[in-house]
């Protein structure tokens, strides 16, 4: 009997992923497309997204050539949460769309909070903050900024979304990116009539929410053409990233935390009931597994400080690798090393782009904290590796407060540096893994979703047995002493610095 294939398409926020495995998880194609980022002002992040179609119709024809397209079982997606992707009654794109770390909606997500009765009664809606990187507080400020657009609005939908539409000509999107739009009531899995009445938004801009291993739709003759996949093939609506590269690492039930390290962090882990959310400190999301929730908190930037510190303050390694054709990444790591736990005293605070969790907070912004004329480059480039971690680490304490975890999975391009993983045992304690797939990102869990739409697998859990454990990280206990005492300042810095935040961000920086 010939294989049967899966297809994963990520729309990432520097690049789409697409993937290819057989019904036994092995990957058998992929290809990454990269496209541009543009910040017309501080604060602002915005991508057209005719270029995540175009480079979808790039990597499937890429992967295509490596494949028996008549066999392909089923296509799912994965995508970068929280965008905007407003879409006129002809269903053509309106404007650029706002991305995930677009901030400038602080002020109208505020307002809501208050409008609703204020953060308790907001929460007994959607069992989460309206965070001004959601989805939510884009289209108040789209109303109130630009009302000529927001007119011609008829609906709207998040980046994967768009493109499995021009995929399938079906417009929807699934529970899991639903949750993070600011307006969806997670405990019932539907849209929350009260909270889009208070806001006075009409409902019918809201598209129908499914679940991700629903079917959405069948590969169109248009889309056919474009990229080569045979019409007619089954559609599934897969999840926002942030959960389903979860799902991806074999994760959909509680005691094992999810850490991902890629342009901003994401610790998470899967809840069997619905739980609520005091204070929301935690993001509590519908999981692509029916009848399952998802907790997780989002750093905003964590790989993502690291690849800054790479383009701004490396030039001399990238120089090297250019060089001799070795990883840039390889040998900052290098360099990191010849620092040791605690980089000497000094500590980075991640905040490039304000920050989510635990501080939802768009004017906070990073730091060096502790330098001195002893200080090494090394010490420099160790402490924004550590700084990633003790964000993460604060997420981890709140989520092992919330239920027991005994171990950690680590994914993204952070759990690639052996450092890196050491570093996240040490500092969190916990026995750290890397998994089959886990590299392929959202991707991997798109194809196991698109393989439990299609009757491959019973369901996401029987689909997770297929991960296998590829690395395993022990603490070590004298490394744990001077990370937590670097921990502890870490801690403070931000309660310190938040009049400053404050007063800078009244200043226009």
């Amino acid at each position: 009997m010939e294989k049967k294939y899966l297809i994963g398409i990520d729309i990432g926020t520097s690049g789409t992923k697409c993937l290819a495995c057989d019904e036994e998880g092995h990957i058998a194609a992929s290809s990454v497309q990269e496209y541009p980022l543009y910040t017309p002002r501080p604060g602002w992040a915005e991508q057209d997204p005719e270029d995540w179609w175009k480079a979808t119709v790039k990597g499937l024809r890429k992967i295509l050539t490596k494949i028996k397209k008549e066999n392909i079982a089923g296509i799912s997606f994965s995508g970068q949460m929280h965008g905007l992707v407003a879409l006129d009654k002809d269903h053509q794109v309106i404007r650029p769309a706002f991305l995930w770390c677009d901030q400038r909606s602080e002020d109208q997500c505020l307002k809501l909070t208050e409008q609703a009765g204020g953060l308790e009664q907001l929460l007994t809606f959607t069992n989460n903050r309206m965070l001004s990187g959601y989805t939510g507080g884009k289209i108040l400020w789209l109303r109130e900024e630009e009302p000529e657009n927001f007119a011609r609005m008829k609906v709207f939908v998040c980046p994967k979304d768009y493109v499995r539409f021009r995929l399938c000509d079906e417009v929807g999107m699934d529970v899991s990116e639903a949750s993070g739009t600011g307006f969806f009531d997670t405990k019932h899995r539907v849209w929350s009539d009260e909270l889009i009445r208070i806001a006075g938004l009409d409902k019918a801009i809201f598209p129908e929410a499914c679940e991700s291993i629903e079917q959405a739709g069948h590969v169109s003759a248009e889309a056919s053409e474009e990229t080569g996949l045979p019409a007619g093939i089954p559609v599934f609506f897969g999840g926002g990233d942030a959960v389903i590269q979860t799902t991806g690492t074999g994760l959909v039930r509680p005691g094992t935390i999810g850490v991902v390290i890629g342009t901003a962090g994401n610790v998470s882990m899967g809840l069997d009931r619905f739980y609520p959310n005091p204070n929301g400190d935690l993001q509590m999301f519908c999981n692509n597994e029916p009848g399952l929730w998802h907790a997780f908190g989002c750093p905003l930037t964590s790989g993502g400080a690291y690849r800054w510190y790479r383009d701004e303050l490396c030039q001399h390694l990238k120089e090297k690798a250019a060089l001799t054709a070795e990883n840039v990444y390889d040998l900052m790591g290098l360099e990191a090393e010849q620092s040791v736990p605690g980089s000497h005293g000094v500590v980075f605070t991640p905040y490039l782009t304000g920050e989510r969790c635990p501080y939802p907070d768009a004017h906070a912004r990073a730091s060096f904290y502790g330098l001195s004329l002893t200080s090494t480059r090394a010490d420099i480039t160790r402490s924004v590796m550590e700084g990633v971690t003790y964000s993460l680490k604060q997420i981890v304490d709140i989520m092992t407060s919330f239920t027991p975890c005994d171990k950690v999975v680590t994914s993204g391009g952070g759990s690639a540096s052996a450092l890196w993983r050491q570093m996240q045992a040490d500092v969190f304690d916990m026995p750290v893994y890397t998994m089959s797939g886990a590299s392929e990102g959202g991707a991997f869990g798109a194809c196991m979703a698109a393989g439990v739409g299609a009757g491959i697998w019973k369901n996401l859990e029987e689909a997770c047995r297929l991960v296998k454990v590829e690395t395993e990280t022990w603490p070590i206990k004298e490394n744990q002493a001077a990370y937590r005492d670097a921990f502890e300042i870490y801690s403070k810095i931000y309660p310190a610095l938040k009049p400053v935040y404050d007063l800078s961000a009244s200043k226009g920086y």
